[in-house]
């Protein structure tokens, strides 16, 4: 996780570190550890830091610089883009490997992209 990220979020909001951690449910000093690089939050918790600041899980993560959810769902229109996406399966593999419990996460993942995509589309 970008950590900087992290912090500038939270200072930009100007709100404390228990603040935070008390909305995504963590502990004051979980929630320290992850802005100082020293632990890594769970998919669970990532997805939850995420919508409290409304952004992408791939900003959070220094894969792209755009903040903004509504970047992802723009790329892929199907399930067939995501399909296609070659980098995007070998991630999802390469994360599944390191981390099989995360698969739930993903699922919750790709069905709040199609939410959104529904959502622009009415």
């Amino acid at each position: 996780m970008d950590t900087l990220v992290l912090k500038s979020l939270r200072k930009s909001r100007n709100l404390l570190q228990k603040e935070v951690a008390d909305k995504i449910g963590v502990a004051r000093t979980t929630y320290a550890m992850y802005e100082q690089g020293n632990r890594e939050p769970d998919n669970d918790v990532l997805n939850k830091i995420a919508d409290f600041y409304d952004v992408s899980v791939d900003y959070l993560l220094g894969r792209t610089d755009n903040p903004s959810v509504e970047n992802v769902t723009k790329k892929y229109n199907s399930i067939d883009d995501i399909v296609k996406d070659k980098e995007l399966h070998q991630w999802l593999f390469d994360l599944l490997d390191k981390n099989p419990e995360s698969l739930e996460s993903i699922k919750q993942l790709f069905e709040s992209i199609n939410n959104e995509k529904n959502k622009n589309n009415q």
